[in-house]
């Protein structure tokens, strides 16, 4: 039962998510243009494959940052800023406050978008991610941030129905969702700026 349900949860927000990546679609950067342009007229064939990737990769960072879902992680990017969050996690963030399970579909989603690629090449997409500044996304310190805001953050919205129901007032469902967010986030916080503080990258 629980398995089809957040099985349903899960594909759902994936679908809704991966159409929020893909649309609206916009005109290639000149960037890509340009480095396509270059690779047509090189006659190394290993520089020109590498060209293609490139172009490729700029591409497909425009086309998402772009998108509805790119636009949504910019717009509430800001509050997540201090623990250390781009754009991309803050958008795995904000959808898995419905499941938990969510974040790493989220971000197979956006890494992969609309390309034909395995688990494998999706998990080193994940890990090579890139904030608009080109340092990884994913780094030991932001990765200990995104831990400890997850051991503490209610990410389960179907849970707010049953706190109600069980306790007899919403005012009480509500109080857990604030109390456990504002916790982890101030938890997460701590972790982040000691991790700098630190020299931890």
């Amino acid at each position: 039962m629980f398995l089809r349900k957040a099985g349903t949860v899960i594909v759902a927000i994936c679908v809704v998510l991966w159409w929020l990546s893909a649309y609206p679609t916009t005109p290639e950067p000149s960037a890509a243009t340009a480095l396509r342009t270059e690779a047509s007229m090189t006659a190394d064939a290993d520089a020109a494959a590498n060209l293609t990737t490139l172009a490729d990769e700029i591409a497909g960072r425009h086309a998402i940052a772009q998108s509805f879902a790119g636009r949504l992680g910019r717009t509430v990017q800001p509050v997540f800023a201090p623990l250390g969050l781009d754009w991309q996690l803050t958008v795995g963030v904000v959808t898995s406050f419905a499941a938990r399970e969510v974040f790493v579909s989220t971000l197979a989603v956006l890494v992969a978008g609309t390309d034909n690629v395995d688990d494998a090449g999706v998990l080193q997409r994940i890990r090579t991610i890139r904030r608009d500044d080109g340092t990884l996304v994913l780094t030991p310190r932001t990765a200990a941030s995104l831990l400890v805001f997850y051991v503490l953050a209610m990410q389960c919205l179907p849970t707010l129905p049953v706190t109600a129901r069980e306790t007899g007032h919403w005012g009480w469902a509500f109080l857990q969702l604030g109390y456990m967010s504002a916790l982890a986030y101030a938890a997460a916080l701590l972790v982040y700026s000691g991790l700098g503080l630190a020299g931890v990258t």
